[in-house]
Order: structure tokens, then C-alpha cells, then sequence
């Protein structure tokens, strides 16, 4: 089921000329109508007349965070503030904020994106989608929302938290779909479970979630817990958000919506392209954007991407999930750590359930990893011999995996804080 056909199948040859076209268009635009763009450009000798298409990218300047804060917060907009109908933000919480706005025409097109993904994951005009992301200043609560209602679906826009009134509305409502981090989606099949409510027999059927690097391994354990189909949404609010790419019936990598941004990867070391296949850190130009077309952004997602025409008839590339940030890596003793390494082992653990806690230390001048990890109920025992058989089975998974040695911490259910939004599952002490 395809919501755009002409888009999303179309061939490369046909992609490679469109994206040329509105990539041209967009340089002339941003060098005319924002001084951050015309000054790296100038810098750098190249004027909009000089790029001829995608293949030219390598030679333009990058876009980082760190710029969206030093111009905030409207300095990277290309359009009058007076074009402006929206504006949403990061929460700031290590700097100043990063401010994206939106015309109606960005509206449009973000809702197109997401109706893209929500068809990619079943959801039509037939489904009710409860919206358990966030609204305000985040883009994925009214991102969502507003996917939905371009495919014609029914929309509850709960928001995230109050989780006993999610699993309510589950029932009253007979939500179809439910849109919401990974993490959270987890803790609403833990409720479930709590409140003793079978999840077949909710119509609850497909879930789209994201917000946050998950595993294979987290997405197989969702679909147990609420016994439906799970896909994954990708996106960041400084290129639109949600709807920039998406997984399909296939669950082979996330299609990129590359009509309106065009990805590269490359080498976050030599800031050079990758070849097809490579792993790297994900790059992406918003070539339609209106009110703030961002060149060659530095998203610092680790994926990588696949051209081939996948089972399911779309023909844009595909990136793999993203399994971790290039800023996100933990270097523990010399060896690079992932969270997203830990999680696949955890979750593939029939004793652990999907909550957990890293806390990296120091230790005169060694650093320790310890692992916080809550077992399921019917595990966690008094008798002292198989709480150690457990734990030592556990840390010589993870420890086999990581090629270093951890402390793990078994934890009663419930000890652990849950998520409503985003998970936070690391605290690096070395940095206090």
C-alpha cells in the first residue's frame, strides 16, 4: 500500500533529475535570502550557477547544531518572519535552543511525509491513531497529527504521559494505531500487563514509533507486549521532523522521502562521502523547505543506506535503522560503546524486561561501566544461587559482545524511572 506513487516509485533516473532541479533552486534561494549561506559559500569560492546537481554536494559547505544556535533564533530562515505559521525548538537543554520554522507550504509537506509513513505502516482512512507523542514545541505530537488527518484517519491526540488514560482510551476508543517513542510503547505494554489486560484483545493492531535510536531486538519485544506490527518513523525537527523517512511491510531499512530530502553518508572524521552500503553519519539537504532550507545538515545518526528497490515496490533509497550517534558513543577504557549494542543483547534476554540504566564511572583512572537492568517479575528471586546463575549468564552475554568487562546490577520490577517521552538510559558521571 502506497500513499504516492508517482514519488515513491519513481525511477532513479527520474529522482536523480528532480533532485537536481529543486537542489539548484534551493542553493540560488538560500544565497540570495540568508547571510550565513552566502557567506560559507563565498568562503569556499563557489557561487549557486556553480552546482550543476547532487553530484556537486561534496563541494558545499555542511550545516551543524552549533550554527542553528549561533544564528538564533531566526537567522537560518530564508522567508520573511511575516511567512512564518509555525515555529518549533529543540528543549535547549545543553545550549540555546534550535529554532525551525514553517510556512503553509512546509505544513503541507511535512503532513505529506507523515501520511507516507503512515501508509508504509498499514494506517489509512479506516484506522484511529492515538497520538502518544509529545505536542508543543516538539515536532512529533503534531507531526503525527497532522499525517493522520491527511490520510483521513481518526486522530486522538492524547500526548504523552497519564499512561493509565492511554490504556483507557485503547479500549473506549478502540485505537487502531498508536504513534509514540519505543520506550514508551514498552511501558504502555507493561501497563497492560499490570492492569491484567490481554493485549489480542484490544484492536490495537499497528504501532509507528521513533524519536530515539531502538533495536531490532526492542521492536520484536514491543510487538509481543502489545501484540501488533511494529514500524519505525525517522525524522529530526531541524529538517522538518517526523516523516523523513520510514519503514515499510518489508521491515527491511526506513525509505526516505529523497523527492524533499536528499541523504549522503560520510565519515564524521574526514567529513568525506561514503561509498553505497558504508557505515557512517547521516547527512541530509532539504531541497523543498521553505522557511528554513537547511544544506547538507549534520544530523550525527550513524546509519547507512541501500539504493535497491525494495520488496514492498518503492523505489527510494533506504537508510538501516539508526543505531546510535556519532556524539552518542561511549569510550570506556579504549573500546567504543554504543547503548544500542547493550539494548540488542538485553532485549534478546527472555529474563530481563526492556528497562534499563547505563551509569559510567571513574574509578581512580579506570573507567566502569555498570548496567542497571530490571529483571521480569517471575525471575526475580530471594534464593541467592539463581539470582547469581541469572546475573552471571547476563554479564557474560554482554561482556562477550562488548569485548569489556562490566558490573551488572540486577533490579526488582519497577525500580527503575520509565519513560513518557524520550528514554534517558545513560549517565556519564566522568562529565560532573
Amino acid at each position: 500500500m502506497i500513499w504516492n506513487e508517482t514519488k515513491e516509485c519513481m525511477s532513479r533516473d527520474e529522482m536523480t533529475h528532480l533532485q537536481n532541479e529543486r537542489l539548484k533552486t534551493m542553493l540560488a534561494r538560500v544565497y540570495q535570502n540568508v547571510p550565513f549561506y552566502r557567506r560559507k559559500m563565498q568562503e569556499i569560492g563557489i557561487e549557486p550557477g556553480d552546482v550543476k546537481g547532487i553530484s556537486d554536494l561534496p563541494h558545499l559547505p555542511f550545516t551543524t547544531k552549533q550554527d542553528l544556535r549561533d544564528n538564533y533564533p531566526f537567522g537560518l530562515f530564508a522567508v520573511p518572519k511575516s511567512q512564518v505559521v509555525r515555529v518549533h525548538a529543540s528543549t535547549g537543554t545543553t545550549g540555546k535552543p534550535t529554532v525551525v520554522g514553517y510556512t503553509p507550504k512546509d505544513i503541507q509537506i511535512f503532513a505529506e511525509v507523515v501520511a507516507r509513513a503512515l501508509y508504509s505502516a498499514g494506517a489509512t482512512n479506516e484506522d484511529i491513531i492515538q497520538v502518544a507523542y509529545g505536542y508543543g514545541l516538539f515536532t512529533g505530537g503534531l507531526g503525527l497529527h497532522y499525517g493522520a488527518e491527511r490520510i483521513g484517519a481518526a486522530v486522538v491526540p492524547i500526548s504523552g504521559g497519564n499512561t493509565e488514560k492511554q490504556v483507557q482510551l485503547l479500549e473506549d476508543f478502540g485505537s487502531t494505531v498508536l504513534a509514540c517513542t519505543p520506550s514508551y510503547a514498552a511501558y504502555i505494554a507493561e501497563t497492560l500487563e499490570k492492569n491484567k489486560i490481554d493485549p489480542a484483545s484490544l484492536p490495537l493492531r499497528t504501532g509507528i514509533f521513533g524519536a530515539e535510536p531502538w533495536t531490532e531486538e526492542m521492536r520484536l519485544r514491543i510487538e509481543k507486549g502489545l501484540a501488533i506490527s511494529a514500524f519505525d518513523i525517522y525524522g529530526l525537527s531541524e529538517i522538518i521532523g517526523p516523516g523523513v523517512s520510514a519503514s515499510c511491510s518489508a521491515q527491511d531499512g526506513l525509505h526516505i522521502a529523497e523527492d524533499h530530502f536528499i541523504p549522503e553518508i560520510i565519515d564524521s572524521d574526514t567529513l568525506q562521502p561514503l561509498p553505497a552500503g558504508s557505515t557512517g553519519e547521516l547527512v541530509f539537504t532539504a531541497v523543498t523547505k521553505e522557511a528554513m532550507p537547511l544544506l547538507r545538515y549534520r544530523t550525527r545518526d550513524l546509519s547507512k543506506l541501500n539504493p535497491e528497490i525494495c520488496s514492498c515496490g518503492r523505489t527510494s533509497i533506504r537508510m538501516a535503522r539508526v543505531f546510535g550517534r556519532s556524539d552518542d558513543m561511549l569510550i570506556i577504557r579504549g573500546v567504543n560503546v554504543f547503548p544500542s549494542q547493550i539494548e540488542a543483547v538485553l532485549m534478546d534476554i527472555p529474563e530481563a524486561k526492556p528497562h534499563y540504566m547505563l551509569i559510567i564511572d571513574r574509578q581512580g583512572t579506570l573507567d566502569t561501566l555498570e548496567i542497571q537492568l530490571e529483571l521480569e517479575e517471575r525471575f526475580f528471586s530471594d534464593e541467592l544461587a539463581e539470582m547469581e546463575q541469572i546475573q552471571r549468564k547476563i554479564q557474560h552475554k554482554i561482556e562477550n559482545v562488548l569485548g569489556l568487562s562490566v558490573i551488572l546490577k540486577l533490579v526488582e520490577h519497577n525500580t527503575l524511572k520509565r519513560s513518557e517521552g524520550k528514554a534517558e538510559r545513560v549517565i556519564d558521571r566522568r562529565r560532573s
